[in-house]
C-alpha cells in the first residue's frame, strides 16, 4: 500500500479509475468544493472516506504539504513497454515516448511525466535500477499525470531502445553538446527521447544507442536548464514538426 496526498493528485487518481484507492481520510473540517467534490467521487466508486484529526495525516504523509486530504491505494502498477506502445494519442499523428535515463529526483520525475502527459506522449520508460520510482511525491508533483499516463520500468534500458528501434522507432538523445539543434530534424515517424540525468546527462552505451543526438540553443550565462524544462522545449518541437507530416501507418 502506498499513501498519495493533495486534492489534484487524488482527485486525478479517482476520477482516471487507475489510482486503486482503498480509502480516503479527510482533515477534521474540510468541507470546501474541491473537497465535495472528491467526497462524490468517492462514493460513486464505493471508496470509504474517513475524518481525522489533521496532526493524524501529518503522521502518514512524514507532515508534507498533504492539503488536508490523501488517499491510502494499493502500490503502483508499471506497466510494460507494449502497454506504452499501444497508448498513442488519439489527437496525435505519431507515436511519441519519453525515456528517461538516470533521473533520480523524485521532483523531476513527477515534473517529466506532467510534461509528457501534457505533450500527448504514449508514456514514460524508466529503468529499474539507479532511478527514481514512482512514489507519493512524484504522483504530486505530476499534479495527478502519471494516473493517466503508462509508466514503464525496464531491467535493461540498452535493449528496451533496441526494441523499441524494432518497432520503428527513432531515438533522439538530448545533449548539451550536441551540434545538431533541436529544430534541425523533421521527426517524421515514432520518436524516441531520450532524456539524461542532470549534470550527468545520458550514460555513454544509452548516448550510443541514440540514432541522432540533439541539443538546445541557448544564449545565457547558464548553460543548462532542469531536465523538465528542456523536456518541455525538446518535446513542443516534435509535436510541431510532426504536425507537418502526414501519419504513416504503426
Amino acid at each position: 500500500m502506498e499513501v498519495i496526498y493533495g486534492v489534484n493528485p487524488l482527485k486525478e487518481a479517482l476520477i482516471s479509475g487507475r489510482g486503486g484507492v482503498e480509502k480516503i481520510v479527510l482533515a477534521r473540517g474540510r468541507t470546501e468544493a474541491a473537497i465535495r467534490e472528491i467526497r462524490i467521487l468517492a462514493a460513486q466508486q464505493g471508496v470509504p472516506v474517513e475524518v481525522r484529526e489533521r496532526s493524524h495525516l501529518d503522521e502518514l504523509t512524514g507532515k508534507a504539504s498533504h492539503q488536508g486530504v490523501l488517499g491510502i491505494c494499493r502500490a503502483y502498477h508499471y506497466q510494460d513497454l507494449d502497454a506504452v506502445i499501444a497508448n498513442r494519442h488519439p489527437s496525435c499523428l505519431y507515436d511519441l515516448v519519453l525515456i528517461l535515463d538516470g533521473i533520480t529526483d523524485p521532483h523531476n520525475l513527477g515534473a517529466l511525466i506532467r510534461t509528457a502527459h501534457c505533450f500527448g506522449a504514449n508514456g514514460v520508460i524508466l529503468p529499474e535500477h539507479r532511478a527514481a520510482s514512482v512514489t507519493a511525491t512524484v504522483i504530486k508533483t505530476s499534479a495527478g499525470a502519471v494516473r493517466h499516463l503508462p509508466v514503464a520500468r525496464v531491467a535493461n534500458m540498452a535493449r528496451a531502445l533496441d526494441e523499441l528501434k524494432t518497432r520503428g522507432f527513432w531515438i533522439f538523445g538530448a545533449d548539451a553538446q550536441a551540434s545538431q539543434s533541436v529544430s534541425a530534424p523533421d521527426y517524421s515517424g515514432a520518436v524516441g527521447l531520450v532524456m539524461g540525468a542532470e549534470g550527468k546527462g545520458m550514460r555513454p552505451l544509452i548516448r550510443k544507442k541514440c540514432d541522432f543526438l540533439i541539443s538546445i540553443p541557448m544564449l545565457g550565462k547558464i548553460d543548462s536548464l532542469n531536465v523538465s524544462v528542456s523536456a518541455g522545449i525538446v518535446l513542443h518541437e516534435i509535436r510541431r514538426k510532426q504536425s507537418r507530416h502526414p501519419a504513416g501507418q504503426r
